[in-house]
């Protein structure tokens, strides 16, 4: 791997350390002044599928996000790793609240990545796999409006950029989303359906998607489950195929004790 990467790689694992080791008092009473929230969820899928549901993982793979912040700004790092081990991604957002009114919604990110992906080389007649990360830059706009308490319709928008030689230079992610939320099938089941359209663009290549999520969640647990589907509408985009699905199991949790006094 390059020098950079692994200093980002680096990094990334201290700040996770640190969030998980218990601070001295000094830095709880900085943190009280600024993080008002610590929340995240643990999932596991059967076939992982990436922000962009065009490109998938194909295996099992695990997914953990966590967030941290205030009314304004957040702290959402998001790693990805293959159940068989191997590191799939490692996205660090930062995430910004333009707009947080009851009706409208409007929030803005960037992150940078690290995606990993597996080469093998023959020398001598001996195989050898390589773990190589190429890096990315990203950054994303969300406004979304409530049409009442529990549906919502919005545009989302993410530019991503790669940095290292082989990848894409330029990728265009425009999705009109939809949500309906807490609808209820028994008093203490209840689900969320989010279907979408989205069209993607990668340098010359583009096409136009739909995809669908399906959640389960029982009020009394901090379980869910989710089935997700993606099916090509047109595309020239090489890598597409024209149908995938996984079903996820996620662990939920949130503590707000990191609170201003």
């Amino acid at each position: 791997m390059k020098t950079s990467t692994l200093v980002i790689m680096k990094m990334s694992f201290l700040l996770l350390l640190v969030l998980f080791t218990k601070p001295s008092h000094s830095q709880v009473d900085t943190l009280r002044k600024t993080i008002r929230y610590f929340s995240g969820n643990l999932s596991i899928t059967n076939n992982g599928i990436s922000v962009i549901p065009t490109f998938t993982l194909g295996k099992p793979a695990g997914i953990f996000n966590i967030a941290l912040g205030n009314n304004r700004l957040s702290f959402e790092p998001e790693l990805r790793f293959s159940l068989e081990g191997k590191p799939w991604s490692i996205l660090l957002w930062w995430r910004y609240k333009i707009a947080n009114g009851n009706r409208f919604k409007f929030n803005m990110g960037a992150h940078p990545a690290l995606v990993f992906r597996t080469t093998s080389t023959v020398t001598n007649g001996i195989q050898t796999n390589t773990i190589e990360a190429q890096r990315f830059l990203a950054a994303e706009l969300s406004p979304n409006y409530f049409l009442t308490k529990n549906i919502s319709i919005g545009l989302y928008y993410l530019y991503g950029h790669g940095i290292d030689d082989g990848s894409t230079k330029n990728t265009h992610f425009i999705n009109f989303t939809s949500s309906f939320n807490n609808i209820k099938l028994t008093k203490q089941v209840l689900m969320r359906f989010s279907p979408q359209i989205y069209y993607l663009k990668m340098d010359k290549n583009d096409g136009v998607f739909f995809s669908s999520m399906l959640t389960l969640a029982d009020k009394r647990f901090p379980f869910s489950i989710s089935g997700f589907i993606n099916k090509v509408i047109q595309t020239n985009i090489s890598a597409s195929q024209n149908f995938v699905w996984n079903t996820t199991l996620t662990y939920s949790f949130q503590h707000s004790y990191l609170k201003q006094r």
